[in-house]
């Protein structure tokens, strides 16, 4: 494993979701999934605590895999009638029939994927005011984006998901997690990723997403 020399603008623009180009032969070396670790548990939070439980063992991926496909079916069918009727421009129906594609490969060889990260946040969000349930989700977030830029920065690729908590419960009871205090917050199929170069993506002009002293 060699870190990569990105700058921090290029780290933070060309960390992207990778589904595609996993590379589901090579190992992830327990070393480097502890440093993305140690780096994520910097991220600012709002004194919640984080977790991340590290599946490797080649059963229990399999099994979270299969809870991930049971939860992902409702969502695969909205988003294929989705592309289907189109939106009426062919650039961002081009594009979501390409998200589509990569995220059903994804569903597909979840379970080779080397490497699934649960991030997790102590607490459940159920009944709690707004203020609480953000501080919560703006703790485990950050930790998160912070996983996936150390993992970018050391060759690893991955994409936030979340399909199997509509079956969190199930999840819980595969690794020990203790439903009732500990929120899984989804999760992060981590892999070393092919290729070297990622584009910008996509997004809307910046006038469009500023807006100064008022909506």
């Amino acid at each position: 494993m060699t870190m990569s020399e990105l700058t921090p603008d290029e780290l933070l623009t060309t960390t992207r979701s990778v589904r595609l180009r996993l590379d589901l032969t090579r190992p992830v070396e327990r070393k480097v999934i502890e440093e993305c670790v140690a780096i994520a548990a910097q991220a600012p939070n709002a004194f919640q605590e984080i977790s991340f439980v590290i599946v490797t063992d080649e059963h229990k991926r399999a099994s979270l895999a299969e809870i991930y496909r049971k939860g992902a079916v409702s969502f695969f069918e909205l988003a294929r009638a989705q592309v289907a009727k189109g939106s009426g421009n062919p650039a961002r129906d081009a594009i979501a029939r390409r998200v589509l594609e990569s995220s059903l490969y994804l569903r597909d060889h979840l379970h080779e994927v080397p490497v699934h990260a649960i991030p997790c946040v102590a607490g459940r969000p159920e009944g709690m005011p707004l203020m609480a349930q953000v501080s919560r989700w703006g703790s485990v977030f950050p930790a998160m984006w912070s996983f996936m830029l150390a993992g970018r920065a050391r060759g690893l690729g991955m994409t936030f998901t979340s399909l199997h908590l509509n079956f969190e419960k199930e999840a819980a009871e595969l690794f020990g997690i203790p439903y009732n205090e500990v929120m899984q917050a989804g999760l992060l199929p981590v892999a070393y990723y092919k290729g070297s170069k990622f584009r910008l993506g996509s997004r809307p002009p910046l006038a469009r997403l500023v807006h100064w002293d008022g909506w």
